[in-house]
């Protein structure tokens, strides 16, 4: 028999999530149900794909091989897809998107190239604004905001949310040891926003309310937290949508796991409400979200 596209997709879903309950909550089936389609692919293949344990679940060097095989599978038939969908009525035009620097980085440059390549008659605009901006007045057709949307003149887009963790970098623990519960945090070197103060509230449990982090170090840019992160400065707590390709490269590891609230932030594409959509910004909504669904759920 051969392997068929939902069972490449459960397979996907699966490790990219890190879960098979996160991926059966994806794709709407059940726990059961995604557990079943990965048996039955091992069969068929007749290896074992993943190592499965209590903690945590990781690819076989024959999983990590056929991964990249199905990947590269699933994007060639959503090229001829799109190439077929598009053909009459090809986008083009200016498309400017704004977002934090972070997201931009982490979340949308990573698919840029594959954006372009389904819609080469688009030029794509991406502008960094770490505050909130005019969309009008900066004549933005779509920003990717994060967090509670307050402001009821803009359509927002949901893409997902993004889990807060918090981080710190092997060779920090290596030299500062792993804290183990919230009194260890306070030996640590804590590093935070400088503004503003809230994203300094960890999604931790304690008695008294929010954790609020005292940071020995502090910078504007959530950028920067990272790269302190990266370097072994300290403790932080970063969002999914900017940290995954790192944790997953072993650059950072989650502590504090069982005190951590599971907290999550909203991530929205907006734009004005009285403004006609065009379907360059429809596409890339749509696109985005589809590729968002390894950081986001």
């Amino acid at each position: 028999m051969k392997t068929t596209i939902e069972e490449m997709q459960t397979l996907i879903s699966i490790v990219d999530l890190g879960s098979i309950t996160l991926a059966a909550e994806r794709l709407e089936q059940t726990t059961s149900g995604v557990s079943r389609t990965l048996s039955r692919l091992e069969k068929k293949l007749g290896v074992t794909l993943l190592r499965r344990t209590t903690r945590k679940i990781d690819l076989t060097p024959e999983g990590e091989n056929f991964l990249n095989h199905a990947r590269q599978i699933l994007q060639s038939i959503e090229l001829a897809e799109a190439s077929v969908n598009n053909k009459e009525n090809a986008p083009t035009g200016i498309l400017r998107v704004d977002s934090a620097s972070p997201f931009v980085i982490h979340a949308i440059t990573p698919f840029v190239q594959e954006f372009m390549k389904l819609y080469p008659g688009i030029t794509l605009e991406l502008y960094s604004n770490d505050r909130t901006i005019d969309l009008i007045e900066k004549r933005i057709d779509v920003a990717i905001r994060i967090g509670k949307m307050e402001d009821s003149t803009l359509t927002a887009i949901s893409l997902g949310t993004s889990k807060r963790r918090i981080l710190a970098s092997p060779a920090y623990l290596k030299q500062y040891g792993t804290p183990k519960n919230l009194e260890d945090l306070e030996g640590h070197r804590l590093v935070g926003f400088t503004d503003p103060r809230h994203l300094n509230q960890w999604p931790l449990k304690t008695n008294a309310g929010p954790y609020l982090a005292k940071c020995q170090i502090g910078a504007s840019s959530g950028e920067t937290i990272l790269n302190l992160a990266r370097e072994g400065a300290g403790i932080v707590c970063l969002s999914d949508c900017m940290t995954t390709k790192d944790r997953k490269e072993g650059k950072l590891l989650q502590i504090l796991a069982n005190h951590t609230i599971d907290n999550r932030e909203l991530i929205h594409a907006v734009y004005y409400k009285n403004i006609q959509v065009s379907n360059r910004v429809n596409l890339f909504i749509k696109f985005l979200k589809s590729k968002l669904k390894g950081i986001t759920y």
